[in-house]
């Protein structure tokens, strides 16, 4: 069990340097002589387990809120690139109040997709390796949100497509887009323009599923760098020991 306690904080140091690397010295040499005892292999494991949770919790939490995306900048869905002509001619035509209204239901649809998210990350979590858990910690910064994504992308991606597509219809974005790529398709047989049909469905997916991601690597970071964000006594003394 020693050396199993060893060679796991080998693995925490190696993602430590300079003050880090002296405070980790310190806590690991109170568990050997005597202090809090060392954690163990499997409550490093459990710890980490704990934060992703917490982090993808918080994440979801923050994005299906109303105004989650809409009001966020760093997550808010544009219109289309792939169909600028078709906003730029709705503009040009003085409809502006319904390429707004087109970009808040974007942003609506993904906040409703995002709500699905939570149990998806919690059975990833859950079914974690020991192994997992130590390549996460020596894995680098965003070591946890890689992790993550890689384990559910897919599921989430198929979650996301159908209540996209019913937050879609809920907020009736096909009111607003079919006119208006209608009109630029019917401008396009005198301008020689290409005819636009986005999928807005896999438009609004990916976006939320890059916009919650991005959000579980914030969550991710904060965990790692501030103590105050580490709520139980297993996370504090986990992530305490790479301070």
């Amino acid at each position: 069990m020693q050396k199993l306690v060893c060679l796991a904080m080998i693995l925490i140091l190696a993602g430590c340097s300079g003050e880090s690397f002296r405070k980790t010295l310190e806590t690991f040499g109170q568990g050997v002589e005597g202090g809090p005892a060392p954690l163990s292999s499997a409550e490093v494991a459990q710890g980490l387990k704990e934060a992703l949770v917490l982090g993808a919790e918080r994440a979801v939490a923050s994005s299906s809120i109303r105004d989650g995306f809409y009001k966020n900048p760093r997550l808010f869905i544009p219109f289309p690139e792939e169909a600028a002509a078709v906003r730029q001619t709705a503009l040009n035509l003085g409809l502006r109040s319904q390429v707004d209204r087109f970009e808040e239901n974007l942003n609506r649809a993904a906040e409703e997709a995002v709500r699905e998210a939570t149990p998806i990350f919690v059975n990833a979590i859950t079914s974690m390796s020991i192994q997992d858990a130590f390549g996460i910690l020596n894995g680098g910064p965003n070591a946890a949100t890689i992790f993550l994504r890689s384990r559910t992308e897919a599921e989430l991606m198929e979650r996301f497509r159908p209540e996209a597509d019913k937050a879609v219809n809920s907020v009736e974005l096909t009111k607003y887009w079919s006119p208006l790529a209608q009109a630029y398709n019917t401008a396009s047989v005198f301008t020689g323009a290409q005819a636009v049909n986005p999928d807005l469905v896999g438009y609004v997916s990916e976006n939320a599923l890059d916009g919650l991601f991005l959000l579980v690597a914030d969550e991710e970071a904060r965990i790692r760098e501030e103590p105050a964000a580490r709520v139980s006594e297993l996370l504090r003394r986990v992530f305490g020991s790479v301070d």
